[in-house]
């Protein structure tokens, strides 16, 4: 066992670390420049720690309470995760609460009442904050961390109860902003905080999986040299012919994998149904391409 955890310590990057402190303080940013001066609340355990600093004494600050609940449930993830994710997790959870603190009592910022950029602008703050802050858990995810524990306990629970990860997140997001709008007695704030999720978790793909994504299509076609070379030609790329069979017509036929651009798209199924008219063409995202290194 001691043998294991020490081959995975040997895998941790200092690289790793430097982007994962850039996204802990980004993340700071989008949550104390944006989002706490207009009582607006981020998603997970980091708008349910802006919550309860609010309607706890000063001294309960948002920075003690991302520790306090953030890091038990990194530490309840660590069977499940491995040690690696929850060094960077728990890491990257303290550079946050280390920024947030640095720009909320430190410097000489003021967010006591509105946003030094955006002002009273509750859509401009809902906006620029689920984006900000979007980077940083973006950047959190891609290099090995996490921002937010309820994404670890959303994969230690799913399954249990039945519904997916994302669902598990969702109804969590949802309960907290009824709660917010309960306790506020207002329900103008969680509206926009549902504005900041949003934007939040549409950043956060973006970083993840890539601005641009690739398109793979898979082309069903009983002339996979025909395509292959009418393609290859177009777009000088490799492709991959899998083998397959037909099973209402019980016939042979090749299934022929490309990855292209989208821009290639249009031209791709005009190359493809020009050589064969019947073939079946499906086409989908694809978040990342890795290419094997020539040895």
């Amino acid at each position: 066992m001691l043998i294991k955890i020490i081959k995975e310590l040997r895998t941790l990057k200092i690289k790793n670390f430097l982007l994962l402190t850039l996204a802990g303080i980004i993340n700071a940013v989008g949550v104390t420049i944006f989002l706490s001066p207009v009582s607006l609340y981020d998603s997970g355990i980091s708008g349910t720690s802006m919550l309860l600093s609010q309607l706890t004494p000063d001294y309960m600050s948002l920075s003690l309470f991302l520790l306090i609940l953030n890091i038990p449930l990194f530490l309840c993830g660590l069977k499940k995760q491995g040690i690696c994710f929850t060094i960077y997790a728990v890491y990257t959870v303290g550079v946050y609460s280390l920024a947030a603190w640095l720009i909320i009592d430190v410097l000489p910022v003021d967010v006591s009442v509105a946003s030094p950029l955006a002002g009273s602008d509750l859509l401009l703050c809902a906006l620029f904050g689920g984006f900000i802050s979007g980077i940083g858990s973006g950047l959190a995810i891609r290099y090995g961390g996490a921002m937010d524990g309820i994404e670890v306990m959303a994969v230690i629970f799913a399954k249990r109860l039945g519904i997916t990860v994302g669902t598990f997140v969702m109804t969590y997001n949802v309960i907290l902003y009824v709660c917010c709008g309960i306790m506020l007695n207002s329900w103008i704030l969680p509206l926009y905080s549902i504005v900041t999720y949003g934007a939040g978790i549409k950043t956060i793909d973006f970083i993840v999986e890539g601005i641009d994504r690739s398109k793979a299509a898979m082309i069903v076609t009983t002339k996979p040299n025909e395509i292959c070379s009418a393609l290859s030609d177009q777009f000088e790329c490799g492709m991959t012919i899998i083998d397959a069979k037909g099973f209402y017509s019980n016939t042979n036929k090749n299934v022929v994998y490309i990855v292209i651009n989208r821009f290639q798209v249009g031209k791709m199924r005009e190359l493809v149904h020009k050589e064969d008219k019947n073939a079946y063409i499906s086409i989908f995202d694809v978040a990342d391409v890795f290419h094997a290194t020539q040895m």
